[in-house]
C-alpha cells in the first residue's frame, strides 16, 4: 500500500489530530481558568486543581502508553498488507489496560491524603486535592479506554473519529464546569472545586461512550475477547513496558517541577499551574504534527519506503516549526491578557509573567522533540525513546533544576530546567533518526 506524503496527506491526519489532542489540556485548562476565578478560595482550589490535575496527568501517561503502542503495530501492519493478522489484538489490548488501571484506582483511593502530602499540600490545599481527585479518578479508565481507541483509529490513518470524540467532550466540559462550579440559579447549587470534578468525569464517560460506538460501527476491529493471545500481544506489551519507564522519567520532572513550586508558595503553585497547563496546551498543539508522523511513519516503515521515511520527518517538522513560530506570536502579543483568563489574583499572575517569556521561547526546542518523538512512536522504537527521556531526566532536568535552586533562581530554575530537558530529547532523536536511515535512503 504506497503512503503519499504531503501537503494533504499529512494535514489530513495532522489537523485532526491537533483538535483532539488539545482536547485533554483544554479540560486542565478549563478547570484552570474556572476554578481559578472561583470567589471563595479561589487561590487554595487553584492550586489543588494543579497538584491533582499533574497526578492525574502522571497516571494516564504512564498506563495510557497502549496507545501508541497498538497504533505502531497496526500501522506497520497495514503498511504491509497483513491488518488480518493483527485484527484480535486490540481487544486484549484494551482489556489488560482497562485491568491495570482498575488496579491503580483501587490503590490509590485508600491513601489519597498521603498521596498529596508528598507534593507538600497541606491546610486547605490538601483538604481540597483529596475532595478533587476523590471524584477525578473515576474517569481514570474511562481515559485509558478512550485513548486506546484513538490509538486503533491512528494506526488505520484516522485522526477525524477521535477528533469528532474530542471536540464533543471538550465542548461538554467547557458547559458543565460553568453550570457545576458557579452553578445554575434555581437549578443546581454552585458545587466550585467539586463541580470542576463532577464536570470532567461526566465529560470523560461521554467521550468513552462516543468511543466505543465509532469503533464497533466504522471499523472492522472487534472488542471481542478472544484466545489464543495474538503473536503481537508480547511485542506491545514489551513496548509498553519501556514507554511506560519513559513515561515515569517524564513525570519525574513533571512531578518534582510541582514539588518545587509548591514548597516555593502558594502564590508559586499558582503560577507554575498556569504555565505548564499553557505548556501542555501548545505540547498537544505541536503533537497533532507528530501524530500524523506516528500514523505515517509506521506504514512507510512497514512497507519499507524509506525515501518516504525521509521526506515525512523533513516535512512534518517544516510545518511543525510554522505552528510554533504561530504559537510564539500569539504569546507575545497576548502576554498580559492570556493571564486574566485564570486567575484574578494579582500576586499569581505577576509571578506567572516572570517566566511566561520562558515558555514562549521553550516551543522550537519543543516542536523538534515532539515531532520526531511522534516518528520513533510509529516506527516502534520503544526502547531509545526510553533511554532518551531517562538521560534527558536525570542527566538534565534534576541537575539543572537542582543547581539553578542552590544559585537562587527559585521559580525561574524550574523553567529553565525544562528548556534543557526538551533540548536533549530533541536533539537525541535528530542523532539517531539520521545515523539510522539516511543511509537507507535512494534520495535525501
Amino acid at each position: 500500500m504506497s503512503t503519499q506524503v504531503n501537503f494533504k496527506s499529512i494535514n489530513k491526519l495532522a489537523i485532526p489530530a491537533t483538535i483532539s489532542g488539545i482536547a485533554e489540556p483544554i479540560l486542565s485548562i478549563t478547570d484552570t481558568a474556572i476554578v481559578g476565578n472561583i470567589p471563595v478560595d479561589g487561590l487554595e482550589s487553584l492550586a489543588a486543581a494543579g497538584i491533582v490535575g499533574s497526578f492525574l496527568s502522571m497516571l494516564i501517561w504512564v498506563l495510557g502508553q497502549t496507545r501508541s503502542s497498538i497504533s505502531a503495530i497496526i500501522s506497520q501492519y497495514l503498511g504491509a498488507g497483513r491488518l488480518d493478522e493483527v485484527k484480535n489484538m486490540p481487544a486484549q489490548a484494551i482489556f489488560l489496560n482497562i485491568l491495570l488501571s482498575l488496579v491503580v484506582l483501587l490503590t490509590t483511593i485508600f491513601v489519597i491524603e498521603e498521596i498529596f502530602s508528598l507534593f507538600n499540600a497541606s491546610g486547605k490545599i490538601l483538604e481540597y486535592c483529596v475532595s478533587y481527585y476523590s471524584i477525578r479518578v473515576w474517569g481514570f479508565p474511562l481515559t485509558l479506554f478512550t485513548f486506546a481507541v484513538f490509538g486503533i483509529f491512528r494506526g488505520l490513518q484516522n485522526t477525524f473519529y477521535p477528533m469528532v470524540i474530542a471536540m464533543l467532550g471538550a465542548g461538554l466540559n467547557i458547559i458543565l464546569d460553568f453550570a457545576l462550579v458557579y452553578g445554575v440559579e434555581g437549578f443546581i447549587p454552585a458545587l466550585y472545586l467539586e463541580g470542576a470534578a463532577w464536570a470532567s468525569l461526566i465529560a470523560q464517560a461521554i467521550m468513552a461512550i462516543l468511543a466505543l460506538i465509532l469503533l464497533i460501527k466504522k471499523t472492522d476491529i472487534s472488542i471481542k475477547l478472544t484466545f489464543p493471545l495474538n503473536k503481537e500481544i508480547k511485542r506491545l506489551i514489551f513496548m509498553s513496558l519501556n514507554l511506560f519507564v519513559r513515561t515515569l522519567a517524564l513525570n519525574a520532572a513533571l512531578m518534582l517541577a510541582v514539588r518545587e513550586a509548591t514548597t516555593l508558595g502558594d502564590r508559586f503553585i499558582g503560577a507554575h499551574t498556569i504555565a505548564v497547563n499553557l505548556w501542555l496546551f501548545a505540547a498537544f498543539f505541536i503533537d497533532g504534527y507528530a501524530a500524523a508522523g506516528n500514523s505515517m511513519g509506521g506504514k512507510l516503515l512497514g512497507a519499507e519506503d524509506y525515501d518516504g521515511l525521509w521526506k515525512l520527518a523533513k516535512t512534518i517538522f517544516k510545518y511543525g516549526m510554522i505552528v510554533s513560530f504561530v504559537l510564539m506570536c500569539f504569546g507575545f502579543i497576548f502576554y498580559r491578557p492570556i493571564g486574566y483568563l485564570f486567575s484574578n489574583e494579582d500576586i499569581v499572575l505577576n509571578t506567572f509573567y516572570s517566566i511566561f517569556y520562558i515558555v514562549i521561547l521553550g516551543l522550537p526546542m519543543n516542536t523538534l522533540a515532539f515531532i520526531f518523538d511522534g516518528i520513533f512512536k510509529g516506527m516502534g522504537e520503544m526502547k531509545y525513546l526510553r533511554n532518551v527521556l531517562l538521560a534527558a531526566t536525570f542527566l538534565g532536568f534534576i541537575p539543572c533544576l537542582y543547581l539553578g535552586m542552590y544559585l537562587g533562581l527559585g521559580f525561574y530554575a524550574i523553567w529553565i530546567a525544562f528548556v534543557v530537558w526538551m533540548m536533549i530529547r530533541g536533539f537525541s532523536l535528530v542523532w539517531k533518526f539520521r545515523r539510522k536511515f539516511r543511509p537507507l535512503v535512494q534520495n535525501p
